[in-house]
């Protein structure tokens, strides 16, 4: 097992999962806060990294494209305050921060974990139901429909509507962006039959951001629902079931397969330890798995 503890949080790798759990300090930013402990399994992670810093440095988690809910929904603009996946590390634990990206990396090829894309989500996402308040509305969840009420400061536009209710059948994406610069953020739902192109300030199927302290939390709602959508990626019934009428192609027997599977393992475990990947000792001990399996 690979511990670190900072202020800014506490990674443990028990050599399958990695629980992250956000620190106490005041610079841990409220949506980390909010969100909790994470439990990300090693499947759904595509590298780690370590980057040193005179004062401080930085570990980085890099997961596969379609594990997580929430990175999808954000589209990858979560400011470091507020992404669960950066952990900031004092200089006098560097060395504890590059043993843990080791013990990683290692699992990572012991377990032969691809890098590519999944078709599943691996986290599922925030819990439910959740109510956040920011910008000029009040976006709720229970699971099964999104709730938007206004407050005072939305247009006309919106508060002459009333508030919004939106089965989850009927959404067809979710998106969050933050605000930059001069430019407002928002919460946006895609619903079926309503136009798209309407500014987030007049859009009743969206919340418009200013950039105050609470709107990362909209991203909460935002990965709540991405969650329970179709995964982007996920195959198409017609694809997994060919042209009609025809047959589907017959597997390869399970225990062929799982044969000769096991002893290319064993062949790439030969090359690993050879040109000095793998101890002694890891060798061995994954070369035993394996042959147990055989």
């Amino acid at each position: 097992m690979a511990e670190i503890i900072q202020k800014d949080g506490t990674w443990v790798f028990d050599g399958d999962a990695l629980r992250l759990t956000p620190g106490r300090d005041k610079n841990v930013g409220l949506l980390r806060r909010e969100l909790g402990e994470l439990l990300v399994p090693l499947t759904a992670l595509a590298g780690i990294s370590f980057e040193q810093g005179r004062k401080s440095g930085r570990l980085r988690l890099r997961l596969r494209d379609g594990a997580d809910p929430l990175l999808h929904a954000t589209g990858g603009r979560l400011t470091e305050p507020h992404d669960p996946y950066q952990l900031v590390v004092e200089s006098d634990r560097y060395g504890v921060a590059e043993y843990f990206v080791d013990e990683v990396r290692n699992a990572l090829l012991l377990d032969q974990v691809p890098p590519g894309p999944l078709d599943a989500y691996v986290l599922p996402g925030p819990a439910v139901p959740l109510s956040v308040s920011a910008g000029d509305g009040v976006a709720s969840f229970d699971g099964e429909r999104v709730r938007l009420e206004w407050k005072w400061q939305a247009e006309d536009a919106k508060s002459a509507a009333g508030p919004r209710t939106l089965p989850l059948a009927d959404i067809l994406a979710v998106e969050w962006q933050p605000t930059v610069g001069l430019e407002n953020g928002h919460l946006r739902f895609t619903v079926r039959g309503a136009p798209s192109k309407v500014p987030p300030k007049y859009d009743p199927n969206a919340v418009e951001l200013w950039g105050f302290k609470k709107d990362p939390l909209m991203a909460l709602v935002a990965a709540a629902v991405q969650a329970r959508l179709p995964h982007p990626s996920a195959p198409a019934a017609l694809e997994k079931a060919g042209p009609a009428g025809a047959a589907a192609p017959a597997p390869a027997p399970a225990a062929e397969h799982d044969h000769d599977a096991l002893l290319r393992r064993l062949r790439e475990l030969g090359e690993l330890h050879r040109s000095g990947v793998l101890t002694d000792e890891e060798f061995n001990l994954a070369k035993q798995a394996v042959l147990k399996r055989l």
